[in-house]
């Protein structure tokens, strides 16, 4: 079950998933699905900040395994057994 989280700050907002994710996840999460002006997907995003997110994601049992940053982008890989 691999995951990817995106910040642009670290701050957030963070996107947590896309338009296949998780459901019942994703309300575990209290995100948001959004489709922003010009992408022809849909997004699920949450105002806090990817320690909080992460955190939250741990407890569920997902493990970080890697991490970059692209741009001003932050990107988190998780994965759960």
């Amino acid at each position: 079950h691999p995951l990817c989280c995106l910040s642009p700050q670290e701050v957030g907002p963070t996107m947590v998933g896309d338009e296949h994710s998780d459901p019942s996840l994703m309300s575990f999460l209290g995100a948001t699905k959004r489709n922003m002006l010009g992408n022809h997907f849909w997004e699920y995003y949450v105002n806090d900040a990817p320690r909080i997110v992460l955190n939250k994601l741990e407890s569920c049992g997902y493990r970080v395994v890697s991490m970059t940053g692209v741009g001003q982008t932050l990107v988190w890989c998780l994965h759960k057994e």
